[in-house]
């Protein structure tokens, strides 16, 4: 049996290196039939055998043997984990020293702290003293308005106990001038319906039928005791005066003593209506007055506390505010000077591990920066690369025709284009999920981003070099194949044009494929001799890659 390779590395590069070589290759052979036979001729020989296939004739004998099926490309050797240097300085930062690219980073310049870039600094170290005075502002206004604070939660404190005294006082005054239990239930009635009114009449008859122990029913039971008494005198003094006019007329008393007793009587008389007059006023004015007043007071104290207990919360969150503000300024001060030190300090990168020093921009074809020393850099725009040379592998690019065909794990050959001598193994890492399309020049070339690993450790292998890589997809063992250009579609068809009198169209069944042999399921046996090219007048036929 012959082994036929599907993509040779000579014949097949161009075919290898983008679908659109591929496809205006086919087109090529679908329209020139020389051509295809010529190329034809070409891959035969350098894949088979001279007795394959008769270009002079345009057939191909039919064959049983193995076939690899297989894509080419070529990529770009990348390290598979590499430390990469960004700029951390906001804004743009300009490069000031940087260490020549090719320097190897060892393990005791990275235990030194080896200096790698260095980005201007001066501005932001003029910075440094005014973020200085404004956070030393911004603490002293944060200390005030904390002592501004407590002493509000202090001055609340003293402020709430002297208005609640207020209310108790009230309330004693109140209870003092009539009562416990009376003024209770005159609280009780207010409390009740706020709108009304108090009412002292029955407040009055309360005390009049018993005593309360207050000061206003003292005071009715004294102005009562004042009348009596003055009756009791007016009563003495009359009977006296009685007697007095009795004894005038017996000439027993002068005349002056008479005069005297009556002036007694009308004292007396006079101080009894006093002390009924003084009653009448009591229960009149004096005590509603007293009673209404001391209740007003009461109710006075009991809103003046509801007042400083709201003006209190609000002082206190007025303070509140204001010390959160001063904290959040001076937090934020204190963030800003931070922060500050921190672009400082990222003015000055140092080796984060071992390797070989490549510039970003020796790797990147679109580089919108060349870094060198005067470069200005944006923030996170990567400066320095350091790839681990341990574990390297090639990006290529996969045609969208072959990149459902590629899968992780597959095996791969790579050839460098340094040491062509040598071949490497590997295999697929990844594959990207999406379209990459970075030529501008052809927006329509589908291709996809692929890792492809490289086993083992070779150290001279570097970053950047030039490497193709054959993805090996299946290996297919004693199949009939016949070249592509030999199978064509007639009315939605695969069909194969066989030798014979007269030349006999075929329908056939086709299994995978590569760049130039398609696998033969059914419809041929080998040893049949088959047409290159499909005859002038079949009916508008295409090559059957799919």
């Amino acid at each position: 049996m012959m082994k036929i390779k599907s993509v040779e590395r000579q014949g097949n590069k161009v075919a290898g290196k983008s679908g659109l070589a591929r496809r205006f290759l086919l087109i090529l052979i679908s329209l020139a039939v020389v051509v295809a036979i010529v190329v034809f001729g070409f891959l035969r020989q350098r894949a088979g055998g001279p007795e394959d296939s008769n270009p002079s004739t345009g057939l191909f004998t039919v064959k049983r043997g193995d076939l690899t099926i297989s894509v080419t490309e070529s990529g770009s050797i990348k390290a598979i984990k590499s430390e990469d240097i960004k700029s951390n300085v906001e804004g743009r930062a300009t490069i000031v020293n940087i260490v020549p690219e090719g320097t190897t980073i060892t393990a005791e310049d990275v235990n030194k702290g080896k200096v790698l870039v260095e980005l201007d600094a001066s501005t932001l170290k003029e910075q440094l003293a005014q973020r200085k005075i404004e956070l030393a502002g911004a603490k002293a206004a944060f200390a005030d308005a904390n002592e501004s604070y407590l002493i509000q939660v202090k001055q609340n404190e003293s402020d709430i106990t002297a208005a609640d005294l207020k209310v108790r006082f009230a309330l004693m005054d109140f209870q003092k001038y009539i009562g416990e239990i009376v003024a209770q239930k005159a609280i009780d009635e207010v409390n009740a319906d706020p709108n009304s009114r108090i009412d002292t009449a029955s407040l009055l008859k309360e005390i009049e039928d018993h005593n309360s122990g207050g000061e206003g029913s003292q005071k009715f039971k004294e102005l009562q005791d004042n009348i009596a008494l003055a009756k009791s005198n007016l009563e003495r003094a009359s009977g006296k005066l009685d007697w007095s006019e009795k004894l005038r007329l017996k000439e027993y008393v002068s005349e002056t003593e008479l005069l005297a007793d009556r002036l007694e009587v009308q004292s007396l008389t006079i101080k009894r209506d006093q002390a009924e007059i003084a009653l009448d006023l009591f229960r009149r004015y004096d005590f509603p007055k007293q009673v209404e007043q001391l209740q007003s007071d009461y109710n006075e104290a009991k809103r003046e506390l509801e007042r400083v207990q709201a003006s209190a919360r609000s002082k206190l969150a007025q303070a509140e505010a204001k010390l959160v503000s001063a904290r959040a300024t001076y937090e934020l001060q204190q963030q800003r000077l931070e922060k500050l030190h921190s672009q400082i300090e990222a003015c000055v990168i140092k080796a984060p591990a071992m390797g070989q020093v490549v510039y970003w921009s020796s790797t990147e074809r679109w580089s919108r920066v060349k870094i060198e020393q005067g470069a200005e850099v944006p923030e996170g725009y990567k400066i320095i690369t350091i790839p681990d040379s341990s574990e390297m592998k090639v990006e290529i690019k996969v045609h969208e025709t072959w990149i459902d065909k590629i899968e992780p794990n597959q095996p791969a050959k790579i050839t460098v284009a340094a040491f062509t001598d040598k071949t490497f193994t590997g295999k697929v890492l990844k594959k990207a999920p999406l379209a990459d399309q970075t030529d501008f020049l052809n927006p329509d070339l589908k291709v996809y981003l692929t890792d492809v690993s490289i086993e083992g450790t070779h150290d001279a292998l570097k970053t950047g070099m030039t490497a193709d890589v054959e993805v090996i997809i299946n290996d297919l063992h004693d199949i009939l194949y016949v070249p592509i250009q030999s199978v064509t579609t007639v009315e939605e068809k695969k069909v194969c044009y066989v030798m014979g009198s007269p030349v006999e169209k075929r329908e056939v069944e086709t299994g995978l494929f590569n760049e130039n042999f398609v696998e033969i399921k059914s419809g041929l046996t080998e040893g049949e001799k088959v047409l290159l090219n499909p005859p002038k007048w079949s009916a508008p036929e295409e090559t059957a890659k799919e």
